[in-house]
């Protein structure tokens, strides 16, 4: 099989198309593959390495090969960047949701719906601000919060995004890059979904009314934050942390959430935007993309077509 392939640790550039033995066990039979900034991070060598040679990738859709069944499948330990994939923490996908939907939806959709409901706990109440709200989960996370009823503040850099942003259900949307994005919010926050972390964790974290809280999901700034413990019991706000893998530990609640979103999806309540599908052979393209911030919402990898 054919799979997109690293030998050292870089930049986009450092993929190579090539011939390697399918994966033992289980497998896909794989149609799309996902992008996403973690993949960035294994490639650069950063938290966490995989030996090399690797296949990144971390969600897939296509056919298990046992049943015939169509599935997506979150591959924690990569393997996507390939024509067959391992079948780990695989769920079924409904006839009513397209590969597309199924893929976009899965993943970031899962870091949206529980950084929203578990740990955020929204209501209707809520006033919330969702940074890159055009971004693969952000885009996500606007829908979920405006059909929860709250009101939703989208953040993105660009006036397309914003644009984006507010034809996807956002009540308002702020420049990401506005240097007191804490004054440039009309309303006082009380539930905040961060990626980015840095100044902009930092400033909505202050700006967060009594008893609201933020919810870090990401760190895209690569800025380490800090929170005092004093702080919070002076404002009375709480900061949560949200890892996917604490899902994928618990099958039922996976397969639950998973459900949830495709039934979300067939109704089009959720509808995830493709950002852009590439072949297999420009993986590295699709990772520039991701890197400069241009994209919006879920890039897809056709691992079939190969320029």
């Amino acid at each position: 099989m054919l799979a997109a392939v690293i030998t050292a640790f870089g930049g986009p550039d450092v993929f190579a198309l090539t011939e390697i033995p399918e994966p033992a066990g289980d497998v896909v039979d794989v149609t799309l593959a996902g992008v996403n900034y973690a993949d960035v991070h294994r490639r650069r060598g950063e938290y966490e390495k995989p030996p090399l040679p690797a296949v990144l990738g971390a969600d897939v859709v296509g056919r298990r090969r046992s049943d015939g069944r169509r599935v997506a499948a979150l591959l924690r330990g990569g393997g996507g960047y390939a024509q067959v994939a391992p079948a780990q923490h695989v769920v079924e996908v409904p006839g009513d949701v397209s590969d597309e939907q199924a893929l976009a939806v899965l993943e970031q959709g899962l870091t949206a719906w529980h950084s929203l409901h578990t740990l955020g706990r929204v209501t209707a109440d809520d006033v919330v601000v969702v940074t890159a709200g055009a971004g693969g989960v952000g885009h996500l996370a606007v829908q979920l919060a405006r059909a929860a009823g709250a009101r939703v503040i989208a953040l993105a850099s660009s006036p397309a995004k914003r644009a984006l942003a507010a034809q996807l259900g956002a009540h308002a949307t702020v420049d990401s890059r506005h240097p007191d994005l804490g004054a440039a919010l009309d309303e006082t926050p009380t539930l905040v979904l961060d990626s980015v972390g840095g100044r902009t964790f930092e400033q909505l974290h202050a700006a967060l009314a009594p008893f609201g809280r933020i919810v870090a999901y990401g760190g895209a700034s690569e800025v380490a934050n800090t929170v005092a413990v004093d702080d919070l019991m002076t404002a009375s706000t709480g900061v949560l942390g949200f890892w996917l893998q604490r899902v994928l530990d618990d099958p039922e609640l996976y397969r639950i959430s998973a459900a949830r979103l495709f039934h979300l999806a067939g109704r089009g309540v959720l509808t995830a935007r493709i950002g852009g599908r590439h072949p297999l052979s420009a993986v590295g393209r699709a990772h520039a993309d991701l890197e400069s911030r241009v994209t919006s919402g879920k890039l897809v990898i056709d691992v079939h077509r190969l320029a």
